[in-house]
């Protein structure tokens, strides 16, 4: 990876303990929140494409952001689908309805 590669990529331990990396593709504001679209890295062939959406956390910290995963469907829809609206011109975007 180049330099300016190593700038996009964001990591994360998951639920047990494992750095797992993340390109940071964009930041999405919805009602006052802040939210992050991150796509893994070392993903495998059955979530290839996949992105994930995290809500960015307050914390004490300027340096370090903290992250807390969404449960509301609803809320993910919405920053989704601005996203998408965002990017539609960069991503090819599948609809699995």
């Amino acid at each position: 990876m180049d330099e300016e590669e190593l700038d996009n990529i964001i990591v994360l331990n998951d639920e047990d303990g494992n750095e797992v990396n993340f390109e940071f593709l964009d930041l999405v504001e919805l009602d006052g929140e802040e939210y992050v679209i991150l796509l893994p890295t070392d993903e495998g062939e059955e979530d290839a494409g996949e992105v994930v959406i995290l809500q960015v956390e307050d914390t004490d910290s300027e340096e370090e952001e903290s992250y807390i995963s969404v449960e509301n469907e609803e809320i993910l829809n919405k920053v989704f689908e601005i996203f998408k609206e965002k990017f539609k011109d960069e991503f090819d975007f599948i609809d699995e309805d």
